[in-house]
């Protein structure tokens, strides 16, 4: 009892000296001096920028392109093929989880998170509102161009309630994709006439990734993907489709490569964030994922070639021969163009053993990627002018919207000549001169040897290399190419090319609001809204 009584004095004895003490000075060791409370928008909009290239710039970069953009749309659309090794759930048909879940997961959790940051802090009641304008006005772009992704893979999405567990919203509701679409549109309509010229730069030249603060290219971004959203609902809302193709038009699309909007990507300071994910998941000792050439692609490129010189001359570009590629060295084998094989969708290694009729080594029968492409530090392409020359050709050919200056077939040539002269950022070695471009129109004439819509569609498709996942919504809505359905024992749609994602398990189980408003039923085969089949 003696030494509690004396503990109980010696406490006392220390405590009131520190009651007189300058409590400010004990409140501030709680503060910790290192924390942030405010970051630069302007860094915010940057890692948006790289999220929505490689997926994450938070997370494995390579996640979102290897499960879903390769493992899926490259194969459903057969510019690439695989029979063994990797993921494959769009060269068979079967399900993979990962494939399904990493888009919901990867845009949500990473760019649109950034991006409505960045909205939050520039809008009403943010630190910096009534500032950074056309920073605020190119992050409303980046939204709809990460949102209508998300749309088109799955359909109706949490979308006006999304990004808002600031305000308690945690389960948000689902919308439907017209009403998405329409939103989405007058947001580009919006953001592209608030731009301003005359503001000052506040930053945005040296945050911004593609275009270094060019007002004018973001604008012109805004109208061509106001183009691509408009073509998109043309088969199923024509009123919508040809309001906004007008005003797309009117407002001024890409005019050139020179307006592609490219993401640089860098081999460091870090794999996970800078590295180009998309080739990550190909390169030998880190994805692995096989890269061969589709006989699809292939087959098309050769087009019954008579002579090298009457080979597209995109063959040797996309694809790099047939070779061997190990994490140390690319070695050719093959890059006779003539001689180019690709790999048909749909086999195993033993199915196609049984079509050789005979013991195969892939890597020395067919065609690969060219590796000139998928380099760590190889810029992520997510819009090209050729896109928007096609579309406008497109437009006129079916008599939609208004306002679009020369004839459809000049458009077409236009956009055939950017698809072919649009590698050069890659690698100066892949280039087309105009005389080769000239000479394939000479041989393959707008509108002569297949329908105009074909050969628009066709010319799109072989345009979105790499964009698989834009490559199959161009499919999905226009019916070309016209593609062979693979029929693998495992499949699991009837024979049938997937017409979207399934969502992923945890938010079904999770969200409330999935079983009214999610697009049902959630299968492979239901279509999104605006896929209502091919144009006539």
């Amino acid at each position: 009892m003696k030494n509690i009584n004396k503990t109980i004095i010696y406490v006392l004895m220390i405590a009131v000296p520190l009651m007189g003490c300058d409590t400010e000075e004990l409140h501030n060791l709680n503060i910790n001096p290192q924390a942030v409370n405010e970051i630069d928008v302007n860094f915010i909009f940057t890692a948006a920028q790289i999220g929505t290239a490689s997926g994450g710039a938070s997370g494995d970069n390579r996640i979102i392109d290897w499960r879903t953009n390769i493992g899926m749309a490259s194969y459903l659309i057969q510019q690439l093929a695989n029979a063994g090794g990797g993921i494959a759930p769009g060269d068979k048909y079967i399900e993979n989880f990962e494939s399904n879940n990493a888009p919901f997961e990867f845009f949500y959790g990473d760019a649109l998170k950034n991006i409505s940051e960045v909205l939050r802090q520039t809008g009403p009641g943010g630190y910096d509102e009534g500032n950074k304008n056309n920073l605020r006005q190119a992050t409303r772009m980046l939204r709809v161009l990460n949102f209508h992704r998300l749309t088109d893979f799955y359909g109706n999405i949490p979308y006006f309630d999304a990004l808002n567990g600031m305000e308690g919203v945690f389960f948000p509701e689902y919308d439907a994709q017209p009403a998405i679409y329409a939103d989405m549109l007058n947001e580009l309509e919006e953001a592209t006439s608030l731009l301003d010229t005359s503001l000052p730069d506040e930053g945005f030249s040296t945050s911004d990734l593609v275009y270094q603060g060019d007002v004018e290219k973001w604008r012109r971004f805004g109208y061509s993907l106001m183009l691509r959203l408009a073509m998109r609902v043309s088969n199923v809302d024509p009123d919508m489709a040809n309001e906004y193709v007008t005003k797309a038009v009117a407002g001024g699309v890409m005019q050139s490569n020179a307006d592609n909007f490219l993401v640089p990507m860098s081999e460091g300071p870090s794999l996970w964030i800078n590295q180009n994910g998309l080739s990550r998941a190909f390169y030998p000792g880190d994805g692995g994922q096989p890269a061969f050439m589709s006989k699809t692609l292939i087959d098309w490129l050769k087009a019954d070639a008579a002579s090298e010189d009457q080979v597209d001359p995109r063959l040797m570009i996309l694809s790099g021969g047939i070779a061997q590629w190990t994490a140390n060295a690319w070695n050719p084998i093959n890059t006779n163009p003539l001689e180019q094989r690709g790999l048909p969708n749909g086999y195993d290694a033993a199915g196609i053993e049984e079509m050789e009729g005979g013991e195969v080594d892939q890597q020395t029968t067919f065609s690969r990627i060219n590796y000139l492409l998928l380099q760590l530090d190889a810029p992520y392409m997510l819009m090209n002018y050729a896109e928007s020359a096609f579309l406008q050709a497109e437009a006129l050919e079916r008599g939609i919207g208004s306002g679009i200056s020369r004839d459809a077939g000049s458009h077409y040539e236009d956009g055939v000549r950017a698809a072919m002269q649009m590698y050069t950022p890659f690698h100066s070695s892949l280039s087309v001169s105009d005389g080769q471009v000239d000479a394939y129109l000479a041989r393959h004439p707008y509108g002569q040897e297949k329908p105009a819509l074909e050969m628009i569609g066709e010319q799109m498709w072989v345009s979105k290399f790499l964009n698989w996942w834009e490559a199959w919504s161009d499919w999905r809505r226009t019916g070309y190419p016209q593609l062979t359905p693979t029929n693998h024992p495992l499949n699991m749609t009837q024979g049938q090319i997937m017409r979207r994602l399934r969502y992923p398990a945890q938010e079904a189980a999770s969200n409330e609001h999935f079983a009214t408003g999610s697009t049902q039923p959630d299968t492979f085969l239901t279509k999104v809204w605006w896929d209502g089949g091919p144009a006539d």
